[in-house]
Formats: C-alpha cells, sequence, structure tokens
C-alpha cells in the first residue's frame, strides 16, 4: 500500500468509528428527549398514550381543582384546544389561571396529561417562548402583550 492509500484508509475507518458513536449516543438519548405540543397539537397528532411530552399553553380559568393532599387538577388550552391535567406536587408560587405554563409528563390513554413536572412563568411579563410561538400561531398572543421574550422558567 502507498502512503496515500494508508492515510486514506485511516481517514475512512475514522469516520466510521465517529459514525457509529454518534449514532450510539443519539439511540441512546431517544427516550430522554422531551418535546413540546400545544393542545391543539395533541388533538391533531397521534401520540402514544405513555410517551413523555411537554405540554404547553395557558392554564385555563376557573378549571384550577385541588384534591386532598397535593393533587391539582386543571386544564391547558392554546384557545382552540383544551387538555386535562392531574398533577401531584408543591406547585410554582407564581401558578394561576390564565397564566402560561409548560408541563412534563405522560399522555395517559383517556386524554388526560399526567405531569409529573410543572413550569412556570418567571415574573408578571414573562411567557414561555414555546408556548408564545403556539398562542401567535392561534393568532392569541401578540407580541406587545410580553416585555421580556427571553428569561426563564420557575420550577417547583
Amino acid at each position: 500500500m502507498t502512503r496515500k492509500q494508508r492515510r486514506g484508509v485511516l481517514i475512512g475507518t475514522c469516520l466510521v468509528v465517529l459514525g457509529v458513536a454518534v449514532g450510539l449516543v443519539l439511540y441512546a438519548m431517544r427516550d430522554s428527549i422531551v418535546f413540546f405540543y400545544s393542545p391543539s397539537d395533541i388533538a391533531k397528532m397521534e401520540i402514544a398514550p405513555g410517551q413523555r411530552i411537554r405540554l404547553g399553553g395557558l392554564v385555563e380559568t376557573g378549571s384550577v381543582k385541588r384534591d386532598q393532599g397535593t393533587t391539582v387538577h386543571f386544564a391547558v388550552t392554546d384557545g382552540a384546544k383544551t387538555t386535562p391535567v392531574t398533577y401531584t406536587g408543591v406547585l410554582p408560587d407564581l401558578f394561576r389561571e390564565g397564566q402560561g405554563v409548560v408541563t412534563e409528563g405522560v399522555l395517559m390513554p383517556d386524554g388526560e396529561f399526567k405531569a409529573d413536572n410543572v413550569l412556570a412563568k418567571h415574573d408578571e411579563n414573562y411567557m414561555p417562548p414555546e408556548v408564545a410561538a403556539k398562542l401567535k400561531e392561534q393568532g392569541l398572543w401578540h407580541e406587545g402583550e410580553s416585555a421580556s421574550a427571553s428569561g426563564g422558567v420557575t420550577t417547583q
């Protein structure tokens, strides 16, 4: 083999090893990647029950009902569709009706969303960017309503 051929084989082998490594990392991460959906997206798409997702929108006014203990039932809406949510745990201090929220959890076979994490807005002007984008698509959110398009969310 000439020197040029050996270099070509070495580069080819390195590219194959790198490709296999990237493939294995992506395969290992497939269950930990969580996508964001609005209630309208959930209604349109065939999301398998038990699949871990993020659901975001506004907490529907009048929907918050507290059970004994720390279980809370509420509905998340994007103005067009509504998804019922059940959460057991302590809600963020800033959680309230009519405000932006992102919940993480699984969609149950009956269409209810069982959340294990609730993310609430950071201050009175903040809307999570994903939620704001979905609400803008629906025509329910206007740029002037939010003084801040960036910032963080508070988890509890």
